[in-house]
């Protein structure tokens, strides 16, 4: 599958938890390298805060972990991974792979492609959600893009979904951020 020059790619990983409204991942888009090649996502940096806020923007919230398949849809945390492209040619459609580590092993999510737009020069918007998650595991997830003469590439770098939940009773996890206290005068 080619993309065009002008392509862009967007991705973004957010919770879909229906107690709060989807909160999507900033991000940048930037204008494809070469003709042939998709744009790599990026992030844009959060602003600096002070640290204690900044600890209490990056606490996860305590919830239920392991299969979620006994809940209701609606009910349901997921992993939501959306792209866009700025034109296409000859796309038939998209995979969805999900790994539990950036070096894989990944297993693709979809059982039928998301279709794409063929030969386009408008925009289209894609996601797909994964409700089959652990809430509270990271997963790695990329996307392969299919030709119409059924070439499969590696369409976007692989990427990383945070856990979404912490479990119930487990001291929240800052990384290596330690919120500063007062000093001892």
């Amino acid at each position: 599958m080619r993309i065009v020059a002008l392509s862009v790619l967007i991705l973004a990983l957010c919770a879909c938890n229906p107690s709060t409204p989807e909160q999507p991942t900033p991000t940048a888009p930037e204008p494809a390298p070469q003709a042939a090649a998709p744009a790599a996502p990026s992030m844009e940096a959060a602003p600096a805060e002070a640290p204690a806020q900044a600890a209490a923007a990056k606490e996860i919230p305590e919830g239920a972990c392991g299969d979620q398949s006994a809940l209701p849809e609606d009910q349901r945390v997921a992993n939501t991974a959306r792209w866009t492209t700025a034109s296409e040619q000859d796309n038939f459609g998209f995979d969805v792979y999900r790994g539990d580590s950036e070096k894989g092993p990944f297993t693709k999510l979809t059982k039928e492609p998301i279709l794409g737009a063929g030969t386009s020069d408008e925009t289209h918007k894609y996601e797909y959600r994964d409700e089959s998650i652990d809430p509270c595991k990271a997963y790695w997830y990329y996307v392969e893009g299919i030709s119409t003469n059924g070439t499969r590439e590696k369409f976007t770098p692989t990427f990383r979904a945070a856990p979404k939940h912490r479990p119930v009773g487990s001291v929240p996890d800052y990384g290596t951020q330690v919120p500063e206290q007062p000093a001892a005068e």
